[in-house]
């Protein structure tokens, strides 16, 4: 179903949870909802989560959670539809149509299928007399939010003063004191290890990790598995002869001259030219002049080729050739080449058994993908059943079974890798509890796996034993950073003072950093420079300075002595394209944040009755 703005909004506005015995769920500003609507939403949210779950229940606080948010979908919806009613907001049935026809649930391979529109509603539980009416407001919903935001616009002025902003340019000198010019000979004790460890304790636990079971179904190995007859390839090769084409291809020989000047190259491309014109042998002259290494020793030799095994002017040259004749200098971006075409192989349609191979791998690679999808549905179906279990599944659809001893949070791990969207079920909100099967989880186009977590590790400090060596190095560091700022602030003063940039870079053996313009995000100085120098008021008089502590150790002194906008170095054409992009999506980012103001105004301001039994 579509999504509008604010579907997160809840729990706030005026609400009363004094509603006696009544056959309503919730009434927002006089709109009644009913019971079986909010009971029907709330079904397809929890059968969503339990199979999360592995079928099981859900925790009180969580199922709590959920329903609210189910009935505050159905409030705001509820008071956007009589805003929509109220403003003459209408949907034509041909729009509605539209929305129908363009549903992704309804549609097999991009195109809309009355078979796929039938299953969908039926496992929603859904009508379609239903799913047209939800539609219709839906759509009357989204006019009304997609009014609102397209609503917003920038000025010229502001346009101006945007772009001015983003693309400014500040002429940079700096320096950096690096931590290892102020290392020290005193000692990190123990408290002061004590005392990091305890500061810094999120650094120093372990990851959050699963020990889990695993079963894969792989494209590949699947399409090994299919069966393809001797007529299923007859009739494929019928199907597909008019492209299977055997292209042509052509035996020749070439001489490359190359030299740093052009005009070089060319004079000894003709000389060669006219040598062969005088009836020298090519291949003497390819062995002592071409500059081709692969080719050279062969006499210039290129062997047979297809069209595309060459470059655009080599290959428009040669394939406009007759058989022993001789063209050149051709120059191409490896120099001048002279040719000559010894042989011609027309193209011709590949015979049955030319094309076998090919047409037998696409027919099992075809069939396997249909399979593969009918087992992603199947899988689907039989992890809801509480009693599922992992290795009766891989043996029944021939899945390749693994073990994961540590499966970490954000990093995966070998031979399933990160797996983001696995990570997103193990780890996710609620994660897959210990014990249950989850999935199945597409890797990619051409791989899916079931999971069950074995043991569920969370995270916990490392023992400070193990940590202190990394600990006492990084108190080093830091005290080493604050004495390179210390020093740095102390120079910054003088800078600021008059004294010449280079004089004190000199006299704290620094090497300062020639002054040039960088943009906002150049990668030519460190990031915390180019923050810092940015950070910095318009320079006047001597320039502005400033100091700043680098990620690595260290620290740095700034420096910036002038300002220019950057898109007055930018063609005109450039600009104007960039300008136009840049109102467009800040006008989209302010018109999408005032449609959400919207939205929250009309929750906020309304006047709500929740049933406090709406969902026993």
């Amino acid at each position: 179903m579509l999504q509008s703005i604010g579907d997160s909004l809840k729990g706030y506005g005026i609400v009363n949870l004094n509603f006696g015995g009544s056959n309503y769920a919730a009434e927002a500003n006089g709109v009644k909802i009913p019971l079986e609507e909010a009971h029907s939403a709330w079904l397809r949210q929890q059968s969503q989560w339990q199979q999360r779950l592995g079928g099981a229940e859900l925790p009180a606080e969580l199922r709590s959670t959920l329903q609210n948010q189910v009935l505050e979908g159905l409030i705001r919806n509820a008071l956007l539809d009589k805003r929509t009613e109220a403003l003459g907001y209408r949907v034509s049935r041909e729009a509605l149509r539209d929305a129908v026809l363009s549903e992704p649930a309804f549609q097999i391979d991009g195109q809309y299928s009355p078979e796929a529109a039938r299953a969908a509603l039926a496992q929603a539980g859904i009508s379609l007399d239903a799913f047209e009416r939800e539609l219709r407001h839906e759509v009357e919903r989204l006019q009304l939010e997609g009014g609102i935001g397209g609503s917003d616009f920038l000025t010229a002025t502001e346009l101006k003063r945007l772009t001015e902003l983003e693309d400014q340019e500040r002429e940079v000198r700096y320096f950096v004191l690096p931590p290892e010019q102020f290392k020290s000979a005193a000692d990190v004790d123990d408290a002061a290890v004590q005392a990091y460890y305890q500061g810094h304790l999120s650094k120093y636990m372990t990851p959050e990790s699963d020990h889990l079971q695993y079963a894969e179904l792989r494209l590949e190995p699947l399409a090994a598995q299919q069966s393809v007859s001797d007529a299923d390839l007859r009739a494929a090769y019928e199907k597909a002869k008019s492209r299977l084409q055997v292209p042509e291809r052509r035996h020749a020989r070439h001489i490359l001259i190359t030299a740093k000047d052009d005009a070089a190259a060319l004079t000894q491309a003709q000389q060669v030219l006219a040598q062969l014109k005088s009836g020298k042998d090519f291949g003497e002259l390819a062995k002592q002049y071409s500059q081709d290494p692969g080719s050279a020793h062969n006499g210039g030799d290129l062997g047979w080729a297809e069209r595309g095994s060459f470059v655009k002017p080599f290959a428009d040259a040669l394939f406009g050739m007759s058989v022993g004749e001789i063209k050149g200098p051709v120059k191409s971006q490896f120099g001048y080449h002279i040719i000559r075409l010894d042989e011609i192989q027309p193209g011709k349609g590949k015979s049955f058994e030319e094309a076998r191979p090919e047409l037998e791998a696409q027919l099992r690679r075809d069939r396997a993908t249909d399979r593969f999808g009918e087992i992603q549905e199947q899988l689907q179906s039989k992890l809801a059943d509480p009693g599922a279990d992992l290795s009766a599944l891989a043996q029944e659809y021939k899945l390749q079974q693994g073990d994961v001893p540590a499966f970490a949070r954000d990093a995966g791990a070998a031979p399933l890798g990160p797996a983001p969207p696995l990570q997103e079920l193990l780890f996710g909100d609620p994660p897959l509890a210990a014990g249950k099967l989850g999935g199945p989880v597409l890797l990619g186009d051409d791989r899916l796996v079931i999971a069950k977590v074995l043991e569920h590790r969370a995270p916990k400090p490392q023992p400070l034993a193990e940590v202190r060596a990394g600990i006492v190095a990084a108190i080093a560091k830091e005290r080493e950073t604050q004495a390179a700022l210390k020093a740095t602030q102390a120079a910054r003063e003088r800078l600021a003072g008059g004294a010449p940039f280079d004089s004190v870079a000199a006299e704290l053996k620094a090497s300062a950093e020639p002054a040039h313009f960088i943009g906002r995000g150049d990668p030519s100085v460190p990031q915390p420079v180019r923050e810092a120098a940015f950070a910095l008021p318009r320079p006047s008089g001597g320039g502005e300075f400033t100091t700043v502590a680098l990620k690595d150790g260290g620290a740095a002194v700034v420096a910036v002595s002038a300002v220019r906008t950057g898109s007055a170095h930018v063609a005109a054409a450039q600009a104007d394209a960039a300008q136009r992009e840049r109102a467009r999506q800040e006008s989209q980012r302010l018109g999408n944040a005032t449609a959400l103001a919207y939205v929250e105004e009309v929750r906020r301001s309304a006047e709500v009755r929740k049933n406090p039994k709406a969902f026993e």
